[in-house]
């Protein structure tokens, strides 16, 4: 039964490698990620609905990259795995082994955001609604990336398209390819609606952080039901996935910033 089932095969790397060394789609992920940010803000600025300009996009995404590798990286062991870093602290450089946790990803961000609007003086929660219209994509290169990498597998099931990954504690068994119902629900499905919400109306400049509001409850959202199909990465808390208790904080934050009255960016100081 099991060669009705598609085997994992793909090799993580782009071309060819020597060991751990070559051209990793994990890499090239989140690289195609910031480039597509880094596109849709200057999109944004062309266009006059975003207050941080064209010059500043580069400076801003540099922020953004140290925030979401930094807190990705972190999340992974404080939120997953934390004896890990405590008995071999040399593994969090061993980037290669993978380790990011969206999550910690978002932490790190926040951080980066109030820094840069700290020193331009753009509101912050103007900057959070622009990262929350282009981040869905660096979610959709990565989930994609993390089924490439044959990681983070589903749970077992009988379906049709169902793919078996030898990595998984049990090679020979049939799981969800969850790796892609995430990308769609996390990824492109959410990216449609944010770039929906930015472009048909004024919501950002109305009502600044209410879009990073919407973003963390879709996003709180389409990550629980994307668990009901993935193998937990850690033990559960409360019964629950570690990503759908995670996402609980999400959903506090984000609806604080949907009923967060703020005044419309045309009314506020620089």
């Amino acid at each position: 039964m099991t060669l009705a089932f598609w085997v994992h095969d793909l090799s993580p790397f782009l071309g060819p490698h020597w060991g751990n060394f070559g051209i990793r789609y994990y890499g090239l992920a989140y690289l195609s990620g910031f480039i597509v940010g880094a596109w849709l803000l200057g999109r944004y600025a062309a266009a006059g609905r975003s207050r941080l300009p064209a010059d500043k996009i580069a400076d801003f995404m540099l922020g953004l990259v140290v925030g979401v590798m930094l807190g990705g990286r972190l999340g992974s062991f404080l939120l997953y795995h934390p004896e890990q870093l405590w008995q071999d602290p040399l593994s969090f450089f061993r980037v290669w082994e993978g380790g990011m946790a969206s999550h910690g990803g978002m932490i790190g961000v926040a951080l980066a955001l109030a820094w840069f609007s700290r020193a331009e003086r753009i509101p912050f929660r103007h900057l959070g609604d622009l990262i929350a219209s282009v981040a869905p994509a660096g979610l959709l290169f990565g989930r994609i990336a993390n089924f490439i990498n044959g990681e983070l597998w589903g749970t077992p099931t009988r379906v049709s398209w169902a793919v078996i990954f030898p990595a998984s504690p049990h090679p020979l068994m049939p799981r969800h390819p969850s790796q892609l119902y995430e990308a769609g629900l996390e990824g492109a499905l959410l990216l449609a609606f944010m770039q929906w919400r930015f472009w048909r109306s004024d919501v950002v400049q109305r009502s600044p952080g209410r879009l990073s509001g919407e973003f963390l409850l879709a996003y709180a959202a389409a990550r629980a039901i994307g668990e009901m199909f993935r193998e937990p990465d850690a033990s559960l808390i409360l019964g629950l996935s570690r990503g759908t208790f995670y996402s609980l904080f999400l959903v506090l934050a984000g609806l604080a910033l949907v009923f967060w009255k703020s005044p419309p960016l045309s009314e506020r100081k620089s």
